[in-house]
């Protein structure tokens, strides 16, 4: 009865109504079916499966028309519009149920998700009197656009870190030395691979050289190269003052040359060293107006015999203070507390003891 109730609906009259219901019938049911995500599922694939199913889905009523074009038995013409409707439906089940299984984002093309990951960034140049911007280039999207990395107030300070070959020179530091020379800075560089950095320095101080108020002069310090070099005095007696200035001299280069002394300041074995570095430096600045104020000169004093030392240092009145320490372990014969507050001075000089400083 329920067959019959279903054929007077007029759903079986006509070949392609029956198929078509079928048809509707499973595009519900895989509307529906919620597939487990492959990345190996195409969308060509799919399409492959739909468009042959539905051709021979369709092409089996094909068939009927067989007797008339070669003779063929109605067993065979049934068997072939079976088979033909079967593989069709089926090949169209399969397509539909890839479909849910597609992924619209194609992960191994973009497999760190990069693309979804960029967002806008500063694209304006924002310049002041000190400020360093740097042009460089981002992705948004599939696109690569320009941008800029404003470093507004370098004063708070800036940290490069990068590998060797990075491009850390390149990159940032001459732009920096490019557009301070270019705003009338004044600049101290310490060039790791002479004369990369040198050469644009020099290159940008002769181009902006007209930006300065009073034309700056470009000096090079070279240990490597005496003939490509200038000379300085770090002890310039012009610039001492007073005996506090040799103080800070001889601590800034006692602290330089042995840095956990950094954390020992105040030790006996720490001061001592610096207050007899101190004496020696100050003697030479009052000595001749400073005429043989030099480190060379220090390093050399301090070489000499106790007897004469003392007695050369004990001259001036402003650093017997300061030596009283070592003439009072001198005379009361304490040679291994002498040597030992000594010593550290000499050991530490030593280092700078060279025909390139001298």
């Amino acid at each position: 009865s329920i067959v019959g109730n279903i054929a007077r609906t007029g759903l079986f009259e006509g070949l392609f109504r029956a198929k078509l219901a079928a048809l509707l019938l499973l595009v519900i049911s895989l509307v529906g079916a919620k597939g487990k995500k492959d990345e190996k599922i195409l969308l060509k694939a799919i399409l492959v499966y739909l468009g042959s199913g539905v051709l021979l889905y369709f092409a089996a009523a094909l068939c009927f028309f067989m007797p008339s074009l070669l003779p063929s038995s109605k067993t065979l013409i049934a068997i072939s519009y079976i088979a033909m409707t079967a593989i069709g439906y089926l090949l169209i089940l399969t397509g539909g149920g890839q479909l849910s299984r597609l992924l619209k984002d194609k992960l191994k093309k973009d497999i760190f998700n990069e693309e979804n990951e960029t967002f806008p960034q500063e694209e304006r140049l924002l310049d002041n009197e000190y400020s360093i911007n740097l042009p460089a280039q981002y992705r948004l999207g599939k696109l690569v656009r320009d941008s800029w990395i404003n470093i507004i107030n370098p004063f708070r300070g800036l940290l490069v870190a990068g590998t060797p070959g990075a491009g850390k020179s390149y990159f940032v530091i001459r732009h920096i030395i490019d557009q301070h020379i270019k705003k009338g800075f004044s600049m101290f560089i310490y060039d790791f691979k002479f004369d990369d950095l040198s050469r644009i320095a020099y290159n940008k101080l002769l181009r902006y050289a007209g930006n300065y108020k009073i034309r700056p002069k470009f000096f090079v310090i070279n240990f490597d190269d005496l003939n490509r070099t200038h000379r300085c005095n770090p002890l310039d007696p012009q610039a001492m003052e007073d005996i506090t200035d040799a103080t800070e001299a001889s601590r800034t280069i006692m602290m330089g040359l042995n840095r956990d002394w950094i954390k020992k300041q105040g030790d006996f074995f720490v001061e001592s060293p610096i207050n007899f570095l101190t004496a020696c430096i100050w003697y030479l600045r009052r000595y001749e107006d400073g005429r043989y104020c030099t480190l060379p000169h220090v390093i050399e004093l301090m070489q000499s015999d106790y007897d004469p030392l003392f007695a050369v240092l004990q001259s001036q009145e402003e650093i017997k203070v300061l030596i009283n320490p070592f003439v009072s372990a001198y005379k009361n014969n304490a040679m291994a507390q002498l040597e030992g507050q000594i010593a550290s001075a000499k050991i530490g000089l030593a280092r700078l003891s060279s025909p390139q400083l001298y």
